[in-house]
């Protein structure tokens, strides 16, 4: 990742973005990292910041009381829900149990995915959502290329990079075509809390009854807290669920993520705030985009929006270049599978910046 341009590397990279350009990070706008922009819990916060004395005891090697959280906060079986140090621990560990030796990734996608199962010695393929179709998903030709060989099918739903989503009935059609066909399924859930049809695109309620199934969640995006390192899977999968027992580091999530957790889970009105906020500002950016000429908007049910260039007198590395220097940094998305110089990314932050960002955009693109 070193070696990437900084407008490839992970949203978010404030640091490198501030040696090189010589902008404090605290004065840049990040519209690049996906994070609420309500920031972390305050609530939880002067909890954690009334109970340091938590650090000089060990966590529960259960977790009994943040999962039990977290099977409130999701409708989960306790006894389905792990934890572990980020949401990337998780992964890895689900796609070594595996083992596939051909997975297919819904793509684009998150490069985590493709990373992990090389090092498991596995090859992947991608399954192209396509831009002509808002990336909304050919379900048909999808499951004409889950062909017995696939071993693991892996999707981030809300999709990441273009806000896409698969509903319930799709996940059912897969999960059905991949246990006939002895196949797992991984599906990433980072993004869907800030969807407004959350309970239509919720692979979690198949999880009782698809033991093929392993949802991923973490808490650096929605709760704002990728210091925290606090992700979750569910799954019914004994095999997976004895597997991660007993290969996980004891203690993998620290006292601090654990007591967060149990309480950021319940925080029911930091939730409504952050989904009304999400869910008013991504309508308000798409009605105002969706009148522009050079740049098309895709529908979006994560906390941000994927933008198409349809004028060929800038490019997204040029756009980025051009707002960082007015302290706004985007995302570039050319670096993400199947798209090219002319898709760029942003996340929806407070309504003052967000009209900021737009304005901005709107001068550079649509002005002649």
């Amino acid at each position: 990742m070193q070696n990437q341009p900084l407008i490839h590397q992970h949203g978010g990279d404030l640091d490198a973005i501030e040696r090189k350009y010589g902008i404090p990070k605290e004065e840049i706008l990040d519209f690049s990292g996906n994070i609420n922009p309500l920031g972390f819990p305050k609530s939880v916060a002067k909890e954690m910041a009334n109970n340091l004395q938590i650090l000089s005891t060990y966590p529960d090697k259960n977790y009994t009381a943040l999962r039990a959280a977290i099977s409130a906060y999701t409708g989960a079986d306790p006894a389905h829900i792990v934890v572990g140090n980020g949401s990337t621990e998780l992964i890895g560990t689900f796609i070594q149990t595996v083992s596939a030796k051909k997975s297919l990734i819904l793509g684009p996608a998150y490069s985590e995915y493709e990373r992990e199962i090389s090092l498991t010695g596995g090859t992947y393929a991608y399954f192209p959502l396509r831009s002509e179709q808002d990336f909304v998903l050919d379900l048909d030709r999808l499951l004409q290329t889950l062909t017995p060989e696939i071993g693991m099918f892996v999707a981030c739903n809300p999709n990441n990079p273009t806000g896409s989503a698969l509903t319930v009935t799709q996940l059912r059609q897969i999960l059905t075509h991949c246990k006939r066909i002895g196949a797992s399924v991984m599906i990433d859930e980072t993004y869907i809390e800030f969807a407004d049809n959350l309970d239509s695109i919720c692979a979690i309620p198949l999880v009782a009854e698809f033991d093929n199934l392993f949802v991923i969640r973490g808490t650096s995006k929605f709760f704002a807290a990728p210091g925290l390192r606090l992700g979750y899977g569910i799954s019914s999968n004994r095999v997976f669920l004895d597997q991660l027992k007993t290969h996980q580091d004891p203690w993998s999530v620290n006292s601090l993520a654990a007591f967060a957790g149990e309480r950021m889970f319940r925080d029911t009105a930091f939730h409504d705030a952050s989904k009304r906020l999400i869910s008013a500002e991504r309508k308000k950016a798409l009605a105002e985009l969706s009148s522009w000429k050079h740049l098309k908007a895709y529908p979006s049910s994560a906390n941000f929006i994927l933008l198409h260039l349809l004028t060929d007198q800038i490019t997204a590395e040029e756009l980025f270049e051009r707002l960082i220097v007015k302290k706004m940094l985007i995302r570039d998305a050319s670096s993400f599978a199947f798209l090219d110089e002319t898709f760029l990314r942003f996340c929806i932050l407070r309504p003052t910046d967000n009209a900021m960002l737009l304005a901005e955009l709107k001068q550079l693109v649509e002005t002649p």
